[in-house]
């Protein structure tokens, strides 16, 4: 029996809202799920749509703005992006 794309997504979403996988916010035209839910940042390889972990104690965030009132930060997600050296 055939599962249907819609099917696939909203079970996706459910596995995120449980803490299970987390979006990755890289381009708006697609959408990247982890199944790594540590806290790591992430390259992403434009050209071949590739995301690779970055580990956490790889990068190290500073002087991020305080919240506005009654706010706080919950995730600071860092994505690097990398391509190709040109050839000389």
């Amino acid at each position: 029996m055939p599962v249907s794309l819609a099917t696939v997504y909203n079970t996706l979403h459910q596995f995120t809202e449980a803490g299970l996988i987390r979006v990755l916010a890289i381009e708006s035209a697609k959408t990247y799920f982890d199944t790594n839910i540590s806290d790591h940042h992430h390259f992403f390889v434009e050209g071949r749509n590739e995301v690779l972990d970055i580990p956490i104690s790889n990068l190290q965030i500073g002087n991020l703005p305080h919240a506005p009132e009654g706010m706080e930060i919950a995730h600071v997600d860092v994505i690097i992006r990398l391509r190709e050296k040109k050839r000389s």
